[in-house]
């Protein structure tokens, strides 16, 4: 499905009333508003790009307080990479900014090789296919394969620039829940560099001597009553690095269990036991503040 085939656009389009008193043009304000020169570029190439006060106008034009304008966003291209596919997409939340997903067990993020079809960007592609949407793929904070639960999509470009720039700011605010193995100490802060394992393309570990600084703040929600016991851990990260909780939790002697990488106890939970559970964050666009949730999956209670 090209590209080029398309015939199809979507826009968004964004107001703005003027009151900042320092003199400044269109292109000096969009700038300042977090607009990348990419996105500049593709707004002035449009004809119905920019209006001032209801006209057509061009980026160098200033503004005056009061001055009504707006900004004309379109998409008109696919992914052209990714393949529709009919797979299950919960879509938590929806609006022409972007989508909060809850997604499933066993699902990765990126097509990849031997993962063609079967992707989360497969599933949107799909989605906005059937909507008759042209649709880019852009994905903001990224779960392990069998990691569940909550993620942004950004719905165009400048959202997807103002929502990255956010998670370097860590204004992303997001909890996890896992079960570890054993009896998790009441709360505790885990600061222990991580790095790539030697020898290994995807497993991590705690090395002191070559990893990037990371942290992680547990809290202990619960204790089973099984044999062997499992506590259920809330998590909030004040880094993002790949595989952060599982190396973390297995460094402090807690591991989940099902992890094929850390601790392959599958004798309760055949993937695991991590849970994208809350997300907190200012609407890029309207600044409103949001709040997500996703309840446990069902293999992760006991």
């Amino acid at each position: 499905m090209a590209g080029s085939e398309i015939k199809v656009m979507w826009e968004r389009i964004l107001n703005y009333t003027i009151t900042e008193q320092k003199t400044s043009n269109i292109h000096e304000f969009l700038k300042a508003h977090g607009y990348s020169s990419s996105l500049i570029r593709a707004i002035k190439e449009d004809t119905e790009g920019i209006r001032l006060n209801g006209e057509p106008v061009l980026a160098r034009t200033l503004l005056t307080p009061g001055d009504q304008l707006a900004i004309r966003i379109t998409e008109t291209k696919f992914s052209e990479n990714i393949v529709p596919s009919d797979l299950p997409l919960s879509i938590v939340y929806e609006d022409p900014d972007l989508l909060v997903i809850n997604k499933p067990a066993g699902m990765p993020i990126h097509p990849s090789q031997g993962n063609y079809d079967n992707t989360l960007a497969n599933a949107c592609a799909w989605y906005f296919k059937e909507k008759g949407e042209p649709f880019v793929y852009r994905c903001i904070n990224r779960l392990d394969r069998d990691t569940t639960g909550l993620l942004i999509i950004a719905r165009h470009l400048y959202s997807a620039s103002l929502l990255s720039a956010m998670m370097a700011r860590r204004e992303i605010h997001r909890e996890y829940l896992a079960l570890a193995t054993g009896i998790v100490p009441e709360d505790g802060i885990i600061t222990a560099p991580i790095a790539r394992k030697e020898g290994s393309t995807i497993e991590r570990m705690v090395d002191f001597k070559h990893g990037e600084y990371a942290c992680t703040h547990y809290r202990r929600l619960s204790i089973t009553n099984t044999d062997p016991v499992y506590s259920l851990v809330a998590l909030k990260l004040d880094t993002g690095r790949t595989h952060q909780i599982r190396v973390h939790m297995n460094y402090i002697g807690h591991p989940l269990p099902g992890d094929f990488l850390y601790n392959p106890d599958y004798s309760h939970i055949s993937r695991q036991a991590l849970h994208s559970h809350h997300l907190r964050f200012r609407h890029p666009i309207t600044g409103e503040e949001m709040h997500f949730t996703a309840p446990v999956p069902e293999d992760m209670l006991l």
